[in-house]
């Protein structure tokens, strides 16, 4: 179950990046959308979350680490919000064990889907939402074998930071 909330948590860190170029020859690069620099705010709500043989209670402390992630805030330099870059932050939030089949990010919107693979573990992960300048709002969807047995398991999350005003001190 880790090595999925791993997974997971790359896609809260995609979300959380915000835009910049795309790696990809498909995008199109003339309508990337940079965040604004400022004090950033990201709430994370679980959507759906099926594991099979995963106890309810393993399922209900889950939901309260994310619950606990969300409302997290942020300060998003100037210098760190000329610098994002949101291909970069999918390659160093798996290495290079993620293979990207779709990586369409522009224009205010984020659709990337693809294979992650760590050891043994391999799950499928797609964000789709839309990115500004003042916001961004991704769904993560996470889908593969559960490593508990049982069948597959899947988890949406939805991603949604906000620029909230200047840094505080």
């Amino acid at each position: 179950m880790k090595k999925f909330l791993t997974v997971a948590a790359i896609g809260a860190a995609l979300a959380l990046s915000g835009c910049g170029k795309s790696d990809d020859t498909a995008a199109t690069s003339a309508g990337t959308v940079k965040r604004e620099a400022g004090n950033w705010k990201t709430d994370i709500k679980l959507v759906k979350f099926e594991m099979p043989g995963v106890p309810d209670n393993v399922k209900n402390q889950m939901s309260k680490q994310l619950a606990a992630a969300s409302g997290t805030e942020q300060c998003l330099t100037q210098e760190q919000a000329d610098k994002e870059d949101v291909a970069s932050a999918l390659s160093k939030g798996y290495g290079d064990a993620c293979t990207w089949s779709k990586n369409e990010i522009g224009s205010g919107k984020i659709d990337v889907a693809g294979t992650c693979t760590q050891g043994a573990q391999k799950v499928e992960l797609a964000l789709a939402g839309t990115l500004d300048t003042k916001k961004t709002d991704v769904l993560v969807i996470s889908k593969g074998k559960s490593p508990m047995g049982g069948g597959d398991m899947e988890m949406q999350m939805q991603v949604t930071s906000t620029n909230v005003g200047p840094c505080k001190g």
